[in-house]
């Protein structure tokens, strides 16, 4: 595999104006437009372990702790609590998410589930009006009644008591230190602020903490002092100081004052579950990958048993006949998700049927490239639920050969808008996860069935894919990506990306991706097409749509002993780095 070392990635940028090649120049075109410079120069590499992120200060908190001697779980402990600091519309304390591991001591992959849980009074009418309607007046989406019971602390608690080494208040010390000092709010997060001003303005404390610039957010500093408290005490008492204590009596109280759901009770009971990783050969790697309640690594699985009947490299990467290919393999793959797919402790999951090699053979003889079939005579679902893009993906690997990588969420941008006075916290709005009523759209065009429904103590679905690969036993490159739904296709075509096209750590971020998710029946690309790949597809019968990048692949990759980084230009404060010193 050709890997380069260094490659300055503004001469590339050039030259991809320049050509006709199917990669990445209408984005960076449009982000030069915003004014945006993305943080990644050049690509990362080290001897010694690599970091990528989506906060270029979160990277340099991952690798401060890893040339302190902590080891990569360590790491991802104080990258986790500073994203929710210095990247408050994804990272987090008052959400969830998953992570996926590789522990080189004993040579044996992790998952962890640590999604947000619905509250004891929940229903699965609780959205619904008394002529079982669905109330459309954002009850899911915005404020108390929104919020599931967070996971993320007892998450990261969890982890660093199964393989954590350094000290866990240390482990906070830097989120506490940009929280009550403040850091320079950059001019991508500057736009957010002000894009998001009217939402972030609807509760007082939100609007406090989040809009006290407005309307010039650029060159200013984000301080948030409740929030550092609230880290100080989970500093000092671990996951009991968010689960129990003052901190929770004001989470409760204010949700429950607010008629939200969430109890003392609710927030005690939480606890995270170590899952069996999903785990599947494609090719000559070994892929690595959460299982239900995360859709994503299952599909991703999936999808690439089906692949694996096709010459990808001779049909050709992103021509006409490709991504004829793999938008018929993705409709497939999300009709199976809007029904079968939920939490796997309330809904027997078919997990064994969807990835087996068997099932994918099944599909594969409904498939002729070239053709289409139209949404609606591919069953077995109804319906799709939408789903947030505003998530956050990490990637860490030491030197010791551990690997984590994660994704968590509030779920929409800045999550349910909500901040607990007194704590900093911003809470999720995961509820909207859920399946709240047949055939009704969510806000990201997600629909799901019974096994998603409201349920007390249950997980919504996610298409979060933190995901590792192997080859010959060790480390070949750990992904994942923030996008709601286009995060299971993105993470797909990062891996057909590096195994069947053979490209190197660039290269595979900067190619454009597609999405298909079956309802709507519509293909989306990133900006452009080129015209006669269009014009043929457009034949064949596809509804086309262009997007702005809604994903960010954070990847790192291993190759002759050497670690490679890249933080995904998409969301231009990503950086990926591996200043990390023997």
């Amino acid at each position: 595999m050709k890997v380069l070392i260094k490659k300055n990635i503004l001469f590339f940028f050039v030259s991809l104006v320049l050509s006709t090649d199917f990669y990445a120049s209408e984005p960076i075109a449009y982000l030069n437009s915003l004014g945006y410079e993305p943080a990644q120069k050049d690509l990362a590499s080290s001897n010694n372990g690599m970091i990528t992120t989506q906060h270029f200060l979160a990277t340099k908190v991952g690798e401060k702790i890893l040339n302190q001697g902590g080891n990569a779980y360590d790491a991802s402990i104080a990258i986790a609590f500073t994203l929710a600091v210095v990247l408050p519309r994804a990272g987090n304390i008052g959400g969830g998410g998953f992570m996926v591991i590789y522990d080189s001591k004993t040579q044996k992959p992790y998952s962890i589930d640590f999604r947000e849980k619905a509250p004891e009074l929940s229903n699965k009418d609780m959205y619904l009006d008394v002529d079982g309607s669905f109330n459309d007046r954002k009850l899911s989406t915005v404020g108390y009644l929104s919020i599931g019971v967070p996971g993320t602390v007892a998450g990261l608690w969890e982890v660093h008591q199964k393989f954590g080494s350094l000290p866990w208040n240390e482990l906070i010390e830097d989120a506490i230190y940009y929280a009550e000092n403040g850091f320079l709010i950059t001019p991508f997060l500057a736009d957010i602020l002000l894009r998001y001003s009217e939402s972030l303005s609807i509760f007082p404390e939100t609007k406090e903490i989040f809009q006290s610039h407005y309307p010039n957010f650029k060159n200013k500093n984000l301080v948030q002092k409740d929030l550092a408290n609230t880290l100080k005490i989970i500093a000092s008492e671990g996951k009991k100081g968010f689960y129990e204590g003052e901190v929770a009596e004001k989470i409760s109280k204010e949700i429950i004052e607010n008629n939200g759901l969430i109890s003392k009770s609710d927030l005690k009971k939480y606890n995270p579950i170590w899952r069996e990783p999903l785990i599947s050969n494609y090719r000559d790697t070994k892929v690595i990958t959460m299982g239900p309640p995360s859709s994503g690594g299952l599909h991703v699985i999936q999808m690439l048993n089906i692949l694996e009947n096709y010459d990808l490299n001779k049909i050709g990467h992103n021509s006409s006949e490709y991504i004829n290919l793999l938008a018929e393999v993705m409709k497939y793959a999300y009709a199976d998700r809007s029904k079968y797919l939920g939490d796997p402790d309330f809904y027997e999951v078919p997990i064994r049927k969807i990835i087996s090699k068997e099932y994918a053979n099944e599909i594969n003889k409904n498939i002729e490239i070239g053709k289409l079939r139209p949404a609606k005579q591919i069953h077995p679902g109804e319906f799709m639920r939408k789903e947030s893009h505003e998530t956050t993906h990490f990637s860490v690997a030491d030197k010791q050969g551990n690997v984590v990588s994660m994704t968590y969420t509030l779920n929409s941008t800045f999550g349910s808008k909500v901040v607990i006075e007194g704590t900093g916290i911003l809470m999720n709005n995961e509820m909207d996860d859920f399946s709240a009523a047949p055939g009704v759209p969510n806000q990201f065009n997600l629909l799901g069935a019974e096994a998603n429904e409201i349920a007390p103590f249950k997980r919504p679905l996610s298409s979060m894919t933190p995901t590792i690969v192997l080859k010959n036993d060790e480390l070949f490159f750990t992904t994942g990506s923030p996008g709601g739904a286009r995060i299971i296709s993105a993470v797909l075509q990062s891996i057909l990306n590096i195994i069947d096209f053979n490209m190197n750590l660039e290269d595979t971020t900067l190619a454009k991706r597609i999405h298909h998710q079956w309802y709507p029946d519509i293909l989306e690309y990133e900006f452009t097409l080129d015209k006669n790949i269009e014009d043929n597809l457009k034949k064949i019968g596809y509804k086309t749509s262009s997007k702005l990048p809604l994903t960010s692949l954070q990847t790192i990759m291993f190759a002759d002993g050497i670690y490679y980084g890249y933080g995904d230009f998409r969301r231009v404060d990503a950086l990926a780095s591996g200043k990390i010193y023997d």
